[in-house]
């Protein structure tokens, strides 16, 4: 295309010489150049078309090629642009240099046609055969480029449509390798998947299995667990019940503290150094719960203490209330109740039990709840009324327990008194053993001496040298230590402590 351009451009510059030479002999030229301007204006049109049909061609060629034809047909539309741009601008200073050509000749020709008007004659001929085997060859010329035009548009046609043939075979077969790997590794991705799967499953299975029966174990160890705790809650909320219904009867409820005191006496004292419901005052039908036996001044003589037991709970209850409300008066109040009702049960026991040489000059008042002998104490001047105007001592289940134990002791030394003759006897039998044992002894540390100078020396020297020896050898945990020697829980406890 390029070429077909420049033998254009070489033709119009021929053309333009041509017409430089040539026109230094014409005379009367106006006729042959308006010949020539239409002739040019036919070159114009000419190129118009063969630039209109190229555009056209370009366009269909456009809708069909790819982006590479694309790029090739706005190279050579910018080209032939800047062909028309030339031979616009070659054109326009053409036709200024023929007018100035034209003005200076039509001077010329008006001088020149009054000498030679035979000789404008013969150069018009020359012209007139000039201009016309121009024409014709000019003719040829512009055949010859539409001919080469259109077998140039054919190769490119013809090459477009091979490189969009072989562009689309060759995406053909790429798509064909693409799916032929893509199918392979689907294939591959749906083997693993399925070995993962299974390996998956298994685990899952084998966990979820071992998992589950943990968690049942569990749940049935602790709904077990938790009959076996709604079971003792059923005992403990009878008891509680039987506990309720016992306090609520004073029957019962003196029962309960005569049972609690049973229990202690029982723990402390043998059964010869008390009685239950003995009546301690002469010529009285009242029974004392419990009596403890004591030596009296003749040896054959026993004098009685009488401890009998109360439980004023509706007072005690009714001061517990009190308190959890906050209401000092109804506090106050309760309290006052309460010593009031102490005192009374200290003024009865003082009248029916005590019976001096008969039993003892003072009598014992057991409560068996702490925390009601600790509100009793807590008064001031009660317990000092109790034993100066009735004679009473009030005890709690602690404070019995050590009254009791002081009493034991008492009795144990005058048990030792009655029969110091045998324990006289008994400790020159003990002498004469603690000799023998004492020779016995002596042989025994002698030995024991032996035993020990004989370990040391072997700690000194075998252990040394095998802690010598096992210096540079890794030691084990505990823990690894029991699963290779094989030791049981506790030795292991002893190596951790070393």
């Amino acid at each position: 295309m390029i070429e077909t351009l420049l033998i254009m451009l070489i033709v119009l510059a021929v053309i333009n010489i041509f017409i430089g030479l040539k026109m230094k002999d014409l005379f009367d030229l106006k006729p042959h150049l308006k010949e020539v301007e239409g002739s040019i204006l036919k070159f114009d049109s000419t190129l118009e078309q063969i630039e209109k049909s190229i555009k056209d061609e370009f366009q269909r060629n456009r809708m069909e090629n790819n982006e590479v034809s694309k790029m090739n047909r706005d190279e050579l539309t910018k080209s032939l642009n800047l062909f028309g741009e030339q031979f616009s601008a070659n054109v326009k200073g053409l036709n200024e240099l023929l007018n100035e050509k034209f003005i200076q000749q039509n001077n010329q020709q008006i001088e020149f046609n009054k000498q030679t008007s035979d000789s404008t004659k013969t150069n018009r001929a020359e012209l007139l055969k000039s201009l016309k085997s121009f024409e014709d060859n000019f003719s040829e010329k512009i055949k010859g480029l539409n001919e080469l035009l259109r077998q140039k548009f054919g190769d490119f046609n013809k090459q477009q449509i091979d490189v969009n043939k072989l562009s689309t075979d060759n995406i053909k077969n790429v798509e064909k390798t693409i799916e032929k790997q893509l199918e392979s590794i689907r294939q591959d991705n749906t083997i693993q998947l399925n070995e993962m799967r299974k390996t998956v499953d298994e685990k899952l299975q084998n966990t979820l299995e071992k998992r589950l029966g943990e968690s049942f174990k569990q749940v049935s160890d602790r709904l077990e667990q938790v009959h076996k705790g709604l079971g003792e809650m059923q005992n403990i909320a009878s008891g509680v019940g039987d506990l309720k219904k016992v306090l609520s009867n004073v029957k019962t409820r003196g029962v309960l503290g005569e049972y609690q005191l049973e229990n202690i006496l029982e723990q402390i004292l043998t059964p010869e150094q008390y009685a239950k419901n003995v009546a301690t005052k002469r010529g009285s039908q009242a029974n004392v719960e419990f009596a403890l036996k004591l030596p009296g001044k003749e040896s054959d003589k026993e004098v009685w203490l009488p401890i009998d037991s109360k439980f004023p709970i509706e007072d005690y209850h009714t001061l517990l209330e009190a308190f959890n409300r906050g209401d000092k008066i109804e506090i106050e109040n309760s309290q006052k109740a309460l010593i009031k009702k102490i005192e009374n049960f200290a003024k009865n026991i003082s009248e029916k039990y005590i019976d001096p040489p008969h039993t003892t000059d003072f009598c014992i008042m057991f409560l068996p709840v702490e925390s009601l002998y600790a509100e009793v104490l807590r008064h001031p001047g009660l317990f000092e009324i109790l034993q100066r105007k009735y004679k009473i001592t009030v005890t709690g289940p602690t404070t019995l327990s050590a009254l009791l134990n002081s009493l034991q002791m008492g009795f144990r030394t005058l048990a030792v008194q009655k029969r110091s003759s045998e324990v006289w006897d008994i400790l020159k039998a003990v002498k004469f053993e603690f000799k023998e044992f004492s020779g016995v002894l002596t042989k025994v540390h002698k030995q024991l001496n032996t035993a020990s100078g004989t370990l040391e020396t072997l700690r000194r020297t075998r252990t040394s040298v095998m802690e010598k020896k096992l210096k540079n050898v890794e030691t084990f945990t505990a823990i690894e230590s029991k699963k290779i020697l094989e030791l049981p829980d506790d030795r292991v406890e002893e190596l951790d402590d070393e």
